[in-house]
């Protein structure tokens, strides 16, 4: 299973990476004016959609209901499955678009209220959304095959299918001469980029023989319990984009240039999230479901421990970096062309909102498989709901006092109530059985944050002096200088408290417990 999680995550990375150079470019090209806001909210409603009806949901519901057909009456039957839902679900998605494309001014008014008030920046958004919406139809089928792949242990093609988004990105901006404006270029890129990773989950599915057809939907006993399980499902991941709503919602109605500094924060902020947590619920749910269905559930339990362990290892560093050196990060990163200081100091303060709860919002997939790979959607759906009230209220009472940064922080602090409610739940239901390894590997991460704090405290300000004795490239030579300083404090420190701490550094047989290993640590 280690094996798998860290293939996801290199190819995730690589689409990290390649979406870092995307939204460079955006932010270059379009910086932090009424053009980005327009093309964000067009970018972020299919997006929704795709988050409510399609990863989310659909993978909660379809993942564990494939894995047990196929191990419970063979792949034909399991092929014959995924053909039925594929029918069903491409019939609602053609539905769905000819509504959105009917009714896109109510759809874009609905998610930001706040554009009527600029009649062009209304009329740009729905126009690029008009654009962008077919994504999703895509995108869906992607999700679709991409969990047939994974429930066959193949990884690879669906964990490199984004890539292709930033690719196209990437290539329309740079045709950005031949549109209107150089968002609709990026609209355009969005659509293709669609096509261009069903093309390719495809492909990968017909290779390993799994490829679904359309097939007459019968309301048979798999078909039933996975709309059964779907129900919660969709309700629980509407609770969160009800949530990413909000964001959107009442960013509009702050001054030009919100939407856009929640965009590039949250950009930084999903690196993590996409390389360590997605990557890490991916496996790890086909992987207890398959456990759980062969009567195993103490290796279901080891699988989860471990993949928490490495996911808490390696995602503080992110989270003791966004807290303590946002404004270097933003400006490393986005101060050129269009984005501005001002815009840099603005994005760096939602980033450290969002940087107080990203140990949560990365361990909440974890906490998450141990219902649904038991078949369990209905409680991740109620604790979701009960974590987006807090979370929009808490950004009614911010967004004014704080601006961005109120939304982002609220964000958090529903993601800590969401992930702490359910590994209570988990725990008390028996679900979630956390060793001592775990624990041994939290304190150590803990010790090895402490110090990394403490050297961005103490080298703030000599990177800065280093960086102002150069010409040019400043803020990225301080971002790199305090980068490297904290990799090699933390990696050593970690490495250090680990050992000091008996936890095995290298699995060496099947039962080991869970723990970073040598191979685990290049990530």
């Amino acid at each position: 299973m280690l094996g798998n999680l860290f293939s996801v995550a290199g190819y995730t990375l690589l689409s990290r990476v390649t979406g870092f150079l995307r939204d460079v470019m955006l932010g270059a090209v379009l910086g932090a004016g009424m053009l980005a806001d327009a093309f964000y909210v067009a970018f972020r409603l299919p997006n929704h959609f795709r988050a409510i009806f399609g990863e989310g949901a659909f993978n909660a519901a379809y993942v564990p209901t494939y894995s047990q057909v196929m191990e419970t009456e063979g792949g034909a039957e399991a092929k014959h499955f995924a053909s039925q839902i594929a029918t069903l679900l491409l019939g609602s998605q053609i539905i769905l678009l000819a509504v959105a494309w009917l009714f896109m001014p109510q759809l874009v008014a609905l998610l930001a209220p706040g554009f009527d008030a600029d009649p062009e920046k209304f009329a740009t958004a729905v126009a690029l959304t008009r654009i962008t919406f077919p994504y999703l139809l895509f995108i869906t089928l992607v999700t679709l095959h991409s969990g047939t792949l994974n429930a066959q242990r193949h990884f690879a093609a669906a964990a490199f299918a984004p890539v292709l988004l930033n690719l196209a990105m990437v290539g329309a901006l740079a045709l950005a001469f031949l549109f209107p404006t150089a968002a609709h270029a990026a609209a355009w890129g969005v659509t293709i980029s669609g096509l261009l990773q069903l093309l390719l989950v495809m492909e990968a599915a017909r290779r390993a023989n799994v490829m679904a057809g359309l097939a007459r939907p019968r309301w048979s006993a798999d078909v039933k319990r996975f709309f059964t399980t779907m129900g919660p499902a969709v309700i629980g991941s509407a609770g969160v984009q009800i949530a990413l709503f909000a964001d959107t919602i009442i960013a509009s109605m702050l001054p030009t240039g919100a939407v856009s500094s929640i965009y590039y924060a949250d950009r930084l902020y999903q690196l993590p999230i996409g390389v360590i947590g997605i990557a890490a619920g991916t496996v790890l749910l086909p992987e207890m479901s398959r456990r759980f269905a062969a009567g195993d559930p103490g290796g279901a339990f080891e699988a989860q421990n471990r993949t928490m362990a490495i996911t808490i290892a390696l995602c503080a560093p992110f989270a003791v970096a966004f807290l303590m050196i946002p404004e270097a990060i933003m400006r490393g990163v986005f101060l050129r062309g269009a984005f501005t200081a001002e815009a840099a100091q603005a994005s760096a303060q939602v980033l450290a909102a969002y940087g107080s709860g990203l140990m949560a919002v990365v361990l909440i997939r974890s906490a998450v498989a141990s219902f649904q790979s038991q078949g369990d959607t209905r409680t991740p759906m109620m604790v979701s709901l009960c974590a987006v009230a807090l979370n929009v209220v808490v950004k009614l009472l911010l967004y004014k006092p704080w601006g961005a940064a109120g939304l982002a922080f609220a964000t958090s602090l529903g993601a800590w109530l969401n992930f702490g409610a359910l590994t209570w739940l988990a725990l008390r239901a028996g679900h979630m059985k956390p060793d001592r390894q775990l624990a041994k590997v939290g304190l150590a991460v803990a010790a090895a944050s402490g110090l990394l704090g403490l050297i961005a405290l103490l080298w703030a300000t000599p990177a800065r002096a280093i960086a102002e004795t150069v010409g040019r490239f400043q803020n990225e030579i301080e971002l790199a200088v305090l980068g490297l300083a904290g990799v090699g404090a933390y990696g050593l420190a970690l490495y250090g408290a680990l050992s000091l701490l008996g936890v095995p550094l290298r699995r060496t047989t099947k039962a080991s417990a869970p723990g970073p290993s040598r191979e685990d640590a290049h990530d």
